[in-house]
């Protein structure tokens, strides 16, 4: 490699060769004319052919002069068009690296709206369904709570009647009363504990009779009726004993009423085909209860055997709500279609979620290969910006060389 005004050039290069021939050219001439001025000397007889050769030489020497004149005019071509096609490719390059970065930043931005849409569609959906659990959660506890509210409520109730037993023989002053008393506590209890459309309050049967509360279960076991007895003066007459005969007549009269009530709702509201097999007999007071059942067992067994069940205000309570989750059943039993339908449709918007979470999972993916090859293009374009940044043309094999050779300077 050689410079010349601040451009390398190659030995192997044609106007490098036809500079150095004309430079031995004219290193021959020179050493001619030496050896011509030497002959000269030796001989004056040359002179003459010394003249003409010193004008030949001086011809060459002429087209010498003209010779270098147009190899510096070619080199500076060469500069010229070196440098005019270094812009050119720099332009290019620099045109390409502005395209490809305008296509990152289109592509970018188009993954990043895709990727925010389906973020958005996914969280709408999300806010959609938390939204519906929690409305239902919501309705569920609510309503948890009147029931709640209710059953203390009753419970409250049931403590004060409790509490106000011994005044029963003031404020029960006739059976009318009594009845009444019965009817409106049972009244009560039921309509706490049941559905309004699941009770009939005194409810007519096909036997004429008038029972105080008939509940519809399902079959088995039926429609099943509760009535109000209140066998106070017996009650009171126990309470009152001062001797055992006293107590023993109290006793025998107890037996006899609540008997008769056990009888009269055996008889009057167990129908066969149109109530259950079993009857309810409410009595509106806890303490009679838990006398029938310390001391009167056998009146208890009575009406087991006569499928009557003795219930007090607590006990009734108990059992409505066992009924009341026969009739659920009964009821979801009958909804059981409708239930299976809502489960299909529950598990097909299961099935949505799961098909569009994946489809989700594909543009993920696709973002994910998009941004990688970017990533590769960037770092490829990189690699070029470099060379380009150090001058390194000889590694680049896409931009065409546009240098213009040289005419070969004629002799």
């Amino acid at each position: 490699m050689i410079e010349i005004a601040g451009q390398s050039y190659a030995l192997s290069d044609p106007l490098v060769l036809a500079a150095a021939g004309a430079g031995l050219m004219l290193l021959l001439i020179v050493f001619l004319l030496i050896a011509t001025v030497r002959a000269a000397g030796r001989s004056a007889r040359m002179a003459i052919p010394l003249s003409q050769q010193m004008q030949m030489l001086g011809q060459n020497v002429h087209q010498l002069g003209m010779g270098q004149a147009q190899l510096q005019g070619g080199l500076q071509t060469v500069s010229d068009t070196q440098a005019h096609a270094q812009a050119q490719m720099i332009q290019t390059v620099e045109a390409r690296l502005a395209h490809v970065q305008q296509q990152m930043q289109d592509r970018l931005a188009d993954n990043a709206a895709r990727s925010q849409r389906a973020m958005t569609e996914m969280q709408e959906r999300m806010r959609e369904t938390l939204h519906g659990s929690s409305k239902q959660t919501t309705t569920s506890l609510t309503q948890l709570q009147e029931r709640l509210a209710s059953i203390d409520k009753a419970q409250d109730n049931i403590t004060k009647l409790s509490g106000d037993v011994l005044s029963l023989q003031d404020i029960l002053s006739n059976k009318q009363t009594r009845g009444a008393f019965g009817e409106i506590q049972l009244t009560d209890i039921v309509s706490k504990a049941l559905p309004r459309d699941s009770y009939q309050m005194q409810a007519t049967l096909s036997n004429g009779r008038r029972a105080d509360c008939l509940i519809h279960l399902p079959n088995p076991p039926g429609p099943i009726v509760i009535d109000s007895k209140f066998p106070l003066e017996a009650y009171e007459a126990l309470r009152k004993a001062k001797s055992d005969w006293d107590l023993n007549e109290a006793a025998k009269a107890m037996r006899v009423a609540v008997k008769k009530h056990i009888n009269d709702i055996s008889t009057k509201y167990i129908l066969e085909g149109e109530t259950a097999d079993g009857a309810l007999m409410f009595l509106p007071s806890e303490a009679v209860y838990a006398e029938l059942h310390a001391n009167f067992p056998e009146l208890v067994r009575a009406g087991f055997d006569a499928r009557v069940w003795i219930v007090s205000p607590t006990t009734c309570m108990a059992t409505l709500n066992t009924m009341r989750a026969i009739l659920k059943d009964a009821r979801m039993r009958e909804q059981a279609g409708a239930i299976r339908t809502t489960l299909r449709q529950l598990h097909r918007d299961v099935e949505i979620v799961v098909e569009r979470v994946d489809k989700l999972n594909l543009h993920f993916g696709q973002a994910r290969k998009d941004l990688d090859g970017i990533s590769t293009a960037a770092e490829r374009a990189g690699k070029r910006a470099a060379r380009l940044d150090n001058f390194d043309f000889e590694e680049i094999d896409e931009v065409p060389s546009k240098v213009v050779p040289l005419a070969t300077p004629e002799t």
